[in-house]
């Protein structure tokens, strides 16, 4: 048994490689909230009266963020905070994730509302998927991410929040950043970052990202240790893509030299500061001419993907 190297009290129920250090329930509890507290401080992520939506899918990352603002906004008693679901039609998945997330809402007394590919795009990702196998469309997670990302700007501006918090993690950010610079995608990385986007604009609800500096793993301990009903399952789509891939070589890294996804995430911040200068004048925001949503080009990525499909 190893006791915990801060307070000298209790067994240790984790061990932080990177800092050498091995931490008790309490110890590591306090840790993980206090780096999600600094995140949001330094980065002027939250204010006192904010309207926040936080976008909940019922995995450990969504339902740990949920927990952590439900906490903080009862220190401010002029903030609401809700909870928006998107059920992008996955059989056998998300029916599972989404009763977890309906219950945690229950039970915290947080609104929560639930929008469905089916409805806002007209079919769900399993339909969208059997459609585009025999044209060898891109994987999955090219369809689900951008249609995701286009219903909670849009559920969001609808319920009139003025933040729209999602639960990335360390793990996602470095992952994102990787995949974007095989791809040579600059354009995304400007856009990354504690509060997403370069441009402002009353179209798009500010997104923020108050667990980006918090390991993946830390994440579902911190969660267990706490007793947060989250789901573990894993997305049937996931193994198409990159993602898995750069996971896996990122993890290695880390396996051997401690503290690298941390160093990671400081590069990429440096990088999107020194990408966000030249984007700030050489980037050029359009209107979608179908939706009418911001966009660097004729159509949004959602509806060339939609006409693609042919759903316009």
């Amino acid at each position: 048994m190893v006791i915990c190297s801060n307070c000298k009290k209790f067994p240790s129920v984790i061990e932080l490689r990177y800092s050498r250090e091995f931490l008790c329930r309490r110890c590591f509890s306090r840790l993980f909230e206090k780096r999600v507290r600094k995140t949001i401080r330094v980065n002027h992520l939250l204010n006192q009266n904010d309207k926040v939506a936080v976008g909940l899918s019922g995995g450990k990352d969504s339902v740990t963020l949920l927990k952590i603002l439900h906490k903080l906004s009862e220190r401010a008693p002029k903030s609401k905070l809700i909870a928006i679901s998107v059920d992008e039609g996955i059989h056998g998945y998300r029916e599972k994730t989404l009763k977890i997330a309906k219950k945690i809402c229950k039970e915290l007394k947080v609104e929560h509302y639930v929008y469905t590919f089916k409805k806002e795009i007209g079919m769900t990702l399993d339909q969208m998927m059997k459609k585009s196998v025999a044209k060898r469309s891109p994987p999955a997670c090219s369809f689900c991410g951008v249609f995701r990302r286009k219903i909670l700007n849009e559920a969001a501006r609808e319920l009139k929040a003025n933040k729209l918090a999602t639960g990335h993690n360390l793990d996602d950010e470095i992952q994102v950043t990787l995949m974007n610079f095989i791809r040579g995608d600059f354009d995304r990385i400007a856009r990354m970052g504690p509060e997403v986007g370069i441009i402002k604009d009353k179209k798009f609800i500010p997104r923020i990202k108050p667990l980006r500096e918090c390991p993946e793993r830390e994440v579902a301990i911190y969660a267990i240790l706490n007793g947060f009903k989250a789901d573990g399952l894993q997305c049937p789509y996931a193994g198409e893509a990159l993602r898995t891939t750069i996971r896996d070589v990122i993890n290695e890294i880390e396996e051997k030299h401690p503290g690298s996804k941390f160093q990671m995430l400081k590069t990429t911040d440096r990088l999107i500061e020194i990408l966000r200068e030249q984007y700030k004048t050489d980037k050029k925001i359009n209107e979608c001419k179908n939706c009418g949503e911001l966009t660097s080009r004729e159509l949004c990525k959602a509806c060339g993907i939609m006409k693609e499909l042919n759903l316009t």
